[in-house]
């Protein structure tokens, strides 16, 4: 019996039990295919309307600061993400669709430069191994074939991505309902709970939802903004096709920390061909929007809501890219900042019930 009072052997006994619960489940896995097959045909159009909720919940709450009523904000709700839907169609897309063909044709282009480069470093120098020189020789047979699969699958992904996400009718029901009924579900959870019990699922569930404001909406910002400088720049410095280049880099700053890293990829693949010295003017221009992401607009944006340490978010994305591709990278540090969340608050409740007990003693 003194040892079922040892912290360290209930701390045991609980791993020992949730791995079996978890063993369980595992071995049962056929009784919740109903149940998994119903969550992934509702999973696309929940999160994709779980993201317009979070993107609009400020414009929500300023409508209701002005005492409009809430069936007519939803409707100026969904009226703005129609006007901004139809400013990206006319006059975004057409000039990106543009520039991006005008890229892919010249691709041939860009890879005749570069066997010429490398075929003149090659009679130039005397002393390359062997083994470099087949190296060199099966990449450069072989360039034009990957960059094309890259980019004609990475415009393909994109373009089927945002077109079967906007594309399933149930999104708009689904943040009809969130944006009318969003501010009930937490009393509507708690109702079954004891005063004490429901002030303190309330307390978490308030955490989580701020965490992933915080983050939904902080990292639209961060891209949009990284986006916005890197166009910027890259007119200055005139770059070709700018516009498509800073669109990736929008896009792929959604990924945190790596993003940036993938974004300049291709905007100096580019560069170095129309000249070498862009290579330096892009980096460069990646360095200022990194600098003032990070001690700007992030602090700003995001505040200290999530404080995950770069090293964690580059171990939580690369373990789930490993596990779950991209979907798993894109989702990653979102899922490690709710379960971060409820992980500190129950820490919490315990310190404090502790805390009480110690001075209900005294």
């Amino acid at each position: 019996m003194h040892l079922l009072k040892k912290r360290w052997f209930q701390v045991l006994i609980t791993a020992i039990l949730v791995f079996l619960l978890i063993l369980l489940i595992y071995a049962t896995r056929f009784i919740f295919d109903p149940l998994l097959k119903y969550i992934s045909a509702v999973a696309l159009p929940f999160i994709g309307a779980g993201l317009l909720f979070y993107l609009t919940k400020p414009l929500m709450k300023l409508l209701e600061k002005y005492k409009i009523h809430r069936i007519l904000s939803i409707f100026i709700v969904f009226g703005v993400l129609i006007l901004v839907g139809y400013v990206f169609a006319i006059f975004i897309a057409p000039v990106a669709r543009d520039q991006f063909e005008r890229l892919v044709d010249n691709i041939p282009g860009m890879v005749n430069g570069t066997q010429n480069f490398i075929n003149y470093w090659h009679d130039n120098q005397a002393f390359i191994p062997d083994q470099v020189i087949e190296t060199i020789n099966d990449i450069t047979s072989n360039l034009q074939t990957y960059i094309e699969h890259f980019m004609t699958f990475l415009f393909g992904f994109v373009s089927q991505l945002i077109g079967f996400i906007f594309s399933i009718v149930l999104i708009p029901f689904f943040l009809f309902f969130m944006l009318k009924d969003g501010d009930k579900f937490i009393p509507f959870v708690t109702q079954i709970f004891s005063k004490k019990k429901a002030n303190n699922l309330s307390s978490l569930l308030n955490k989580i939802d701020k965490t992933l404001t915080a983050y939904i909406q902080g990292q639209l910002i961060v891209s949009i903004s990284i986006g916005v400088m890197l166009f910027i720049g890259y007119l200055i410095i005139g770059l070709n096709y700018a516009l498509t280049l800073a669109l990736f880099g929008m896009l792929m700053c959604i990924v945190p920390f790596i993003g940036p890293f993938i974004a300049v990829i291709p905007a100096m693949l580019v560069g170095v061909f129309q000249d070498p010295m862009n290579l330096f003017w892009i980096a460069l221009i990646m360095i200022i929007a990194q600098q003032i992401e990070g001690n700007l607009i992030s602090p700003n944006v995001m505040g200290h809501v999530l404080s995950i340490h770069p090293l964690t978010i580059i171990t939580v994305i690369l373990a789930a890219g490993s596990i779950a591709g991209f979907i798993g990278i894109l989702f990653a540090v979102p899922f490690y900042a709710v379960v971060k969340a409820i992980i500190v608050h129950f820490y919490d409740t315990y310190v404090d019930s502790k805390k009480n007990k110690e001075e209900a003693l005294i």
